[in-house]
């Protein structure tokens, strides 16, 4: 029930009713001027609907990518974990608990830089790239550990892969749905309920008593409920929306523990 609620506060908030009320104030106003007009239905569509699914679409499909990218980065690092484990000849050195502590630094220092603004970015980059150099370092000591060489140059792909991935969410992270469609759509989902005020005072004798205000309670509603459910996907690191990426960096420590 707490997650249906939270679920529902997520895509009805603040902004749907402050567009609902001046959507059903201008109807009121319209309506007792007799300012009326017949705009046609199809310019919500082609106006605002279309633009704002295919944003959607667009969110979506990052967020796959994001999906599969941070998977890439997570297990990528895990194996160079059981690489550090289990190819060694000599299985006392402390490689192995480094190299789990390293790994979970990764990942929550991932998690910290893609829950910030790209603004935010450079300082926490450059400590980034010095964890990747550590993790280079490490696996140079496989070496004399008895990795054979064919097994090091894996190794070595493994943190080539780890650092394209890494580089791929950032990129996600920072270049989203196109600002002018973004804006575009904001703008008219905003201000449409208000100006087709004519048009739903027009179909007021349409209805029986007291469901006038029906049609642009719902305009509103629907087109403010869309603009918020782009507005969760558009991130998809930031752990807000419900279909938002978890970066657990404890769950993976705890993992290898076991």
């Amino acid at each position: 029930m707490k997650k249906a609620i939270r679920s529902f506060s997520l895509i009805i908030n603040y902004k749907t009713f402050i567009i609902t009320f001046l959507a059903v104030l201008s109807s009121y106003v319209c309506f007792h001027l007799n300012l009326t007009a017949k705009f046609p239905d199809m310019l919500v569509g082609v106006a605002i609907v279309f633009p704002v699914v295919f944003s959607i679409g667009s969110a979506y499909t990052r967020r796959e990518n994001a999906l599969q990218r941070y998977s890439d980065f997570k297990g990528h690092a895990i194996a160079l974990f059981f690489a550090c484990r289990d190819w060694t000849t000599t299985k006392d050195s402390g490689l192995p608990s480094r190299m789990q502590q390293m790994v979970h630094n990764l990942i929550l220092k991932t998690k910290v830089m893609l829950k910030s603004k790209p603004d935010e970015w450079k300082a926490q980059e450059k400590e980034m790239y010095g964890l990747f150099s550590q993790l280079s370092t490490m696996t140079m000591e496989l070496r004399a550990l008895g990795v054979q060489s064919g097994e090091i140059s894996r190794v070595s792909q493994y943190l080539s892969k780890i650092i394209i991935a890494f580089d791929n969410m950032k990129i996600i992270h920072n270049y989203r749905t196109p600002v002018t469609l973004r804006t575009y759509s904001k703008v008219f989902i905003y201000i449409f309920p208000i100006i087709y005020g004519p048009y739903f005072a027009s179909t007021f004798h349409d209805y029986s008593a007291h469901l006038e205000y029906v049609m642009p309670v719902l305009y509103s509603f629907i087109l403010v409920s869309l603009d918020n459910i782009q507005d969760h996907l558009e991130n998809p690191f930031d752990e807000v929306g419900e279909d938002d990426i978890s970066i657990d960096a404890d769950e993976v420590r705890d993992f290898l523990e076991h």
